[in-house]
């Protein structure tokens, strides 16, 4: 089939304008196809970094929203394997207007002291380090949500809280980066408990627990000792990798694995509708011609060959244009907001990109295989007495 390829080549360009037309409608397609399957990889397939193998969150079995005694720390850091065990909390709040959604982003309240134990992969200078765990109204910010603030080291920034009734008058004295996560504000635990009053029961409770593993083969058997030591406590508990809990929250939005099945089968469905109806219509142009090769000696092989290859041919590069879409539109998620984490590595890779490329070939050869087929078995003398 090689030697043929100038007349496919030649003939997938005939009429530019439908080709055009064609190969931005796949690419168009194969854009949204390519995003799908770039976030069904980054959400359910993707690698957990190092750092991320190694920590497991334990949080109450029933809801998030339900609270935990601070005296589990130290039995839980008491499972062997386990190195060191940090409480951490979502303090909510608001930061300048509430109403206003640019103004959201994570604030957590953690102990210093144990930060960075279990969060190697933060980069901080040790002189900001030290700032933090040493001064009572210290926070640190990660660089983007730094910059999306215009905030600087020495920032005051004030936080209205809702979940905890405390106003929290905070100094920047760090601006972290981190590969996986740049946009959440850490603060102390303690300075939050100082502003609460004296008969508030909330000092002694812990929102999540944040476990750092000796090695990522000991973490299933730390989560079921964890659980199984609390199983029948007043507050029990659910332990899973950070990677999983992560994904936990998507969970509210139902069953998204189904979701992006159901939308990917659309669309793919869709693309074969009209990539057939391009196919069909260029065959049909083409009747007479399919006689006039088959008497200079193409054979019915050839011809199929030949029209499938045309089909092939726009599929590719309506199939490289929407990798190209699709890696920009990546990208300006991974810039954006960190709503969900994984979607931080969102990325066109190998392994999408061949997938991609190989559906492209898919669309193409069964949009174009009962046209190709029908013209190939059309008689000579029927292709030349064709007058449609």
């Amino acid at each position: 089939m090689v030697r043929y390829l100038p007349l496919v080549v030649k003939n997938s360009l005939r009429n530019r304008r439908r080709t055009v037309l064609t190969i931005l409608s796949i690419g168009a397609s194969l854009c949204l196809l390519g995003l799908l399957l770039a976030m069904y990889h980054a959400l359910f397939m993707a690698e957990p970094t190092p750092a991320q193998a190694l920590r497991l969150i334990t949080h109450h079995k029933v809801s998030l929203a339900n609270l935990m005694p601070v005296a589990y720390r130290e039995r839980i850091k008491s499972v062997p394997g386990v190195v060191e065990v940090m409480t951490d909390q979502w303090f909510g709040g608001s930061y300048r207007d509430a109403r206003d959604p640019k103004n959201f982003f994570a604030r957590f309240a953690i102990e210093p002291a144990r930060f960075f134990t279990i969060h190697p992969e933060i980069q901080l200078p040790q002189e900001q380090k030290h700032a933090f765990q040493t001064q009572r109204t210290a926070c640190i910010a990660g660089k983007d949500l730094a910059e999306k603030f215009g905030w600087k080291l020495g920032e005051r920034i004030t936080i209205v809280g809702d979940i905890f009734p405390v106003t929290l008058d905070l100094t920047l004295v760090g601006i972290y980066d981190d590969a996986s996560e740049n946009s959440n504000l850490y603060f102390n635990q303690d300075y939050v408990y100082e502003g609460l009053p004296a008969t508030s029961k909330v000092k002694d409770l812990a929102g999540t627990f944040q476990i750092l593993a000796d090695n990522p083969a000991d973490v299933p058997r730390i989560a079921r000792a964890v659980d199984a030591m609390f199983e029948n406590a007043p507050e029990p508990t659910k332990t899973e990798t950070e990677q999983a809990f992560q994904l936990s929250f998507i969970s509210f939005l139902g069953n998204v694995k189904a979701f992006l099945f159901l939308i990917f089968g659309a669309v793919t469905f869709t693309t074969l509708l009209v990539s057939a109806n391009t196919i069909a219509m260029s065959v049909r142009e083409r009747i007479r011609e399919v006689g006039i090769l088959k008497t200079l000696g193409y054979t019915n092989h050839s011809i199929l060959g030949i029209i499938l290859g045309e089909a092939t041919v726009i599929s590719l590069l309506g199939g490289a244009l929407g990798l190209l879409l699709a890696e920009g539109l990546a990208a300006g998620i991974r810039s954006g907001p960190a709503y969900v984490q994984s979607l931080k590595t969102m990325t066109i890779g190998p392994g999408v990109g061949a997938l991609s490329l190989a559906l492209a070939i898919f669309i193409g050869l069964i949009s174009a295989l009962i046209p190709a087929w029908n013209a190939a078995r059309t008689s000579i003398l029927d292709s030349l007495r064709y007058s449609g």
